[in-house]
């Protein structure tokens, strides 16, 4: 049992740092509430008190002049908390902001503090939603709003999910259901993932030889992941409406809209070859924020997870695993 003097004892954080200080084992920032309880024999709600107010002290308002290059996006959190919109710091890793709710008024606090830090943002990536397009042009003109790449990709997978589904319905006779059945996985995975093990190729490949708009909207699919590998700005914008032309051309009603989406947001996908970012950091922080829910049930304290967040950059070795 750690030993403290009587101020220590008077002040519960004092009491913390001092039992820091004779057990030489630190309390992580990535330790629950209860953690801390159990660590030091005392109510949950003082050792909620205790961490909120520490990491407040630190994290609650991170230095934001400095900023150059951002990435926005929303996470759901669950029935209780509902979404939360983040705003990453790409070039530290660290979130710098975590917004209630998600859409353009979730930010409102943030471009507030960003303009009274004045930084000078260089590119902001975000995906193709009308709400951040509109938030970062009118906060941010001088800014390169940069679309997602992986929200592309999404979005052409949700696309080819729907054909799917549709040649399904339409599809005479067992023989062509069957082929269509169970291969959604399948026509969404990178070639070089496919399992040799399972026979996937020879499925895909069978489904693809029997179904010719699903063959052209998988070999389109695949083509444009290479928009992202050209060699200058110029290579790109060709490829791009090269693409959108062909798309066009299939007569697939769902590729055509598709393409209408991308040559109505071509300047933000062509800006990656001028700011190459993207939201993709986010995602290796919601996989942590997962395993901080997971590791304590839930937050009930939504104060108190978004200081988590905001110091989940000081912690990154001590959530893993």
């Amino acid at each position: 049992m750690a030993r403290w003097n009587a101020a220590a004892s008077a002040n519960p954080i004092a009491k913390v740092d001092c039992e820091i200080s004779v057990s030489g084992k630190p309390i992580s920032n990535s330790m629950t509430p209860q953690d801390i309880a159990r660590h030091l024999d005392i109510s949950w709600d003082l050792a909620n008190d205790i961490q909120k107010r520490r990491l407040g002290k630190r994290f609650a308002r991170p230095k934001l002049k400095r900023l150059k290059h951002l990435a926005i996006d929303e996470i759901y959190l669950g029935r209780r908390h509902k979404f939360i919109t983040l705003v990453l710091d790409l070039d530290s890793g660290a979130i710098v902001f975590v917004g209630d709710g998600k859409g353009a008024g979730a930010l409102e606090p943030f471009w507030k503090r960003l303009r009274g830090a004045g930084a000078k943002i260089r590119a902001v990536a975000t995906d193709m939603s009308p709400a951040y397009i509109s938030a970062v042009r009118n906060n941010l003109p001088q800014a390169r709003l940069v679309f997602d790449r992986f929200h592309v990709t999404k979005l052409l997978n949700e696309k080819l999910t729907q054909l799917r589904r549709e040649l399904y319905r339409e599809a005479s006779g067992p023989l062509g259901k069957d082929v269509l059945k169970g291969i959604r996985w399948l026509l969404l995975k990178n070639p070089e993932n496919l399992n040799p093990d399972k026979n996937e190729l020879a499925r895909l490949e069978e489904a693809l030889q029997l179904n010719r708009p699903l063959a052209v909207a998988y070999y389109l699919k695949e083509d444009l992941r290479q928009f992202w590998n050209q060699g200058s700005y110029h290579a790109a914008c060709r490829f791009l409406t090269d693409w959108c032309r062909r798309a066009v051309a299939s007569g697939i009603r769902v590729l055509q809209k598709f393409a209408q989406t991308l040559q109505g947001h071509r300047s933000g996908l062509l800006a990656w070859y001028a700011a190459p970012i993207s939201t993709g950091p986010l995602e290796g922080v919601n996989n942590k924020i997962k395993l901080l829910q997971r590791r304590a049930y839930g937050y009930r304290d939504l104060e108190l997870f978004k200081l988590k967040l905001l110091s989940l950059h000081t912690t990154r070795f001590e959530i893993v695993g």
